[in-house]
């Protein structure tokens, strides 16, 4: 840890000396991504130094302890006993610090959820999904931005997608990612039996145009009449935008916005994260062959969590974590069951 240290803290020099460069300055992207880098080595550097200082002063009481005056003595003693578990506690919060994490944590999310198996239960299911995620972003006082909905019957979503801007927020949501199963009773079933339907969760952290360059010419894109239930600009003007990157085949839809220009800037965000995304997965399917990984990167195609309604109770089955809080888990209550699952990712990775 201290070979670490020593880095983070050289790093956090050589970043601040970049960062008063005019020349940064004058590069927007450059500027952001020192900037999320500085704040992370800032947190490092002061939690070091106040670590430090609380050493300094625990070696002085120390000394003190064995004084003659009876007096000094006793103070001395009070100073280590409030002193240690202060200082026990820097000690692990330095360590988690210095754990090495992805680049891409610090980026803001892309959320797309959509119902899977299960037709009317899978949309409703999927709604709820929806709620669970805006409720957890806003408990911690991020920005949601919708970037697309696509309703279903009954009030509930074929799919949503949605921009979570946030600190750390993919490096907090980028587990979530993989197929949940819920098992309930639905509201459209009569004879109360329990029903099993499914959605899927992609969480992909925001590309920016230093990470992905999308050229013109590999694009095309088609304008159509939005869907939905009634606003002023639906089935009315063709605002609706869908882009397909031609390379890859990847299509990208959105109606959400009120113009075709803002449709079409969101689009070309979701593309661009995608793409980031896709290449993401290339890489962690080479290093998934050299290694089993205990986590995993969210595979769309892996069932990652259970939503049991009649037994109160949410199953994670990559980690073996059960709770049976299931009400306020849908309600947004996540943090127990992320860190959890950061911390087994976080130990993936540091056996790698």
């Amino acid at each position: 840890m201290e070979a670490r240290l020593r880095q983070a803290l050289a790093r956090a020099e050589e970043v601040a000396r970049q960062l008063a460069d005019p020349e940064t300055a004058r590069n927007p992207a450059k500027l952001k991504q020192l900037g999320r880098e500085h704040a992370r080595l800032d947190g490092i550097r002061q939690t070091h130094e106040r670590l430090e200082r609380l050493r300094q002063e625990l070696a002085e009481a120390q000394e003190i302890l064995h004084d003659r005056d009876p007096e000094l003595s006793q103070l001395a003693r009070a100073d280590v006993e409030r002193l240690r578990p202060t200082i026990e506690l820097l000690e692990r919060q330095l360590a988690e610090l210095l754990t090495p994490t992805d680049p891409l944590d610090d980026r803001d999310a892309i959320v797309e959820v959509r119902a899977g198996t299960g037709g009317d239960e899978a949309a409703l299911f999927a709604a709820d999904l929806f709620r669970m995620y805006t409720r957890f972003c806003e408990r911690r006082g991020w920005k949601v931005e919708v970037l697309d909905l696509a309703e279903g019957a009954l009030g509930g979503l074929k799919e949503a997608i949605f921009a979570a801007r946030g600190p750390k927020a993919y490096g907090t949501l980028r587990y979530e990612s993989g197929v949940h199963r819920v098992q309930r009773v639905p509201a459209t079933e009569a004879q109360g039996r329990i029903h099993t339907s499914a959605a899927t969760v992609a969480v992909l952290p925001e590309a920016e145009e230093v990470d992905v360059k999308i050229e013109e010419k590999d694009l095309r894109i088609d304008v159509f009449r939005s869907g939905g239930p009634g606003g002023q600009s639906v089935n009315t003007t063709d605002s609706a935008v869908r882009v397909t990157h031609l390379p890859t085949g990847l299509e990208v839809k959105c109606q959400d916005q009120k113009s075709q220009l803002q449709n079409k800037i969101k689009a070309l965000e979701i593309l661009r994260s995608r793409l980031l995304d896709r290449r993401i997965a290339e890489q962690e399917a080479a290093r998934a062959r050299e290694r089993r990984a205990q986590v995993g990167t969210g595979d769309r195609s892996q069932k990652v969590r259970t939503y049991n309604y009649p037994q109160n109770r949410v199953t994670d089955h990559r980690i073996g974590y059960t709770t049976h809080n299931l009400a306020d888990v849908m309600q947004g209550e996540l943090d127990d069951l992320i860190a959890a699952l950061r911390q087994a990712g976080d130990k993936e990775r540091l056996s790698a």
